[in-house]
């Protein structure tokens, strides 16, 4: 065996085991050990999803600190340092929306995985078994979400904070590189996050009759109708029904479709999880902004106006992007199924 040459997370010392001469002893029935070992993987894919959450964390402090800082350039507007040689970076519109997309990503998740780390207590000593199987099914379907998407920000956090840095975070000195490395891994162990979409659309989405679906579909639906008329909400709860009806089409589509062929539910599988995701965060934000309108007057350190401000910059300019995942699925699977094997080498130059 040897230690194996990695990426990134080299701390872990990963390696190449032979196992030539050995004996494995049964643990347990014949035929019994995988699904045992899903009970612990699925625990452990909701610790990815916190991982790579984590890593989006580090990379937004980090980069904040360092658009603080980083003296360059000028605002278009006007000075804002006209004391200094240069204003810092923060000023400038692309860094601000890029700390923006890392922060409301980052704060909606950490609130989805707050709730969902609830549902698994309550899966576990709920007596109300009714109680108990909402909370079952909360989990079981927010499993691949979590495991998937917040992986997938991990990473993309990670690379729009060494953009923040610019060359700076390229070098090894500031330690962003090692972020954009080490977050990599995320979306590949524990099942990778093609299988955690295939999961959602072949397993979850069928499962019991649609049971596990509308353990979301009922919270959002009611939450809606009830402040449907809510004025404070006036730029949430729109978007959040439009991008929600997306949802509601695109999940009845990719059904039907995937009854007569498979093809159809497993190709747009992984842009269903991302619009499933953005869906379930939007609500999330939501429910944030809705506390804190009612305690905005009581608020001497801006939290809860700055959790307001958050809220109104992912529903306007992020969860729209729902809009163009469904009209990419609702085009159907055929542009890369049909797509013929031998166009793949085509188009080389020789």
């Amino acid at each position: 065996g040897s230690i194996e040459k990695k990426m990134g997370i080299n701390a872990s010392p990963t390696c190449v085991m032979h196992y030539n001469e050995a004996k494995g002893w049964l643990v347990g029935d014949l035929h019994k050990g995988m699904k045992a070992m899903f009970i612990m993987m699925n625990g452990a894919r909701l610790m990815v999803g916190v991982q790579g959450l984590g890593i989006a964390e580090i990379a937004y402090q980090s980069a904040l600190h360092y658009a603080k800082e980083r003296l360059q350039g000028r605002s278009l507007k006007e000075a804002k340092n006209s004391d200094k040689p240069a204003d810092p970076i923060l000023v400038h519109p692309e860094i601000r929306k890029n700390l923006l997309k890392i922060k409301t990503l980052t704060e909606g998740l950490r609130g989805l995985m707050a709730w969902t780390g609830l549902q698994v207590d309550i899966s576990k000593m709920e007596k109300d078994k009714f109680k108990k199987q909402h909370a079952d099914d909360w989990v079981a379907l927010m499993t691949p979400i979590l495991k998937s998407f917040s992986t997938e920000v991990g990473c993309e956090a990670a690379n729009l904070a060494l953009q923040i840095y610019g060359g700076h975070g390229y070098i090894r000195d500031h330690g962003i590189e090692q972020l954009v490395r080490d977050a990599r891994i995320a979306p590949i162990y524990e099942g990778t996050n093609g299988i955690q979409a295939l999961d959602l659309v072949g397993r979850k989405m069928p499962a019991h009759t649609g049971r596990l679906l509308k353990s979301f579909f009922h919270v959002v639906k009611e939450y809606l109708e009830k402040n449907s008329f809510n004025y404070n909400l006036s730029e949430f709860i729109p978007p959040l029904v439009k991008s929600f009806g997306r949802l509601q089409q695109v999940t009845s589509f990719i059904a039907s479709k995937g009854l007569n062929n498979p093809d159809e539910a497993a190709g747009p599988a992984t842009d269903y999880l991302k619009m499933f995701s953005l869906v379930a965060i939007g609500y999330v934000w939501t429910q944030y902004a809705e506390i804190s309108f009612n305690k905005q007057n009581d608020d001497p350190e801006g939290f809860y106006k700055a959790k307001i401000a958050s809220g109104k910059y992912y529903m306007l300019k992020i969860l729209p992007e729902t809009g163009s995942i469904m009209s990419s699925i609702l085009s159907g699977a055929k542009y890369y199924n049909d797509f013929d094997d031998e166009y793949f080498d085509s188009g080389f130059i020789l």
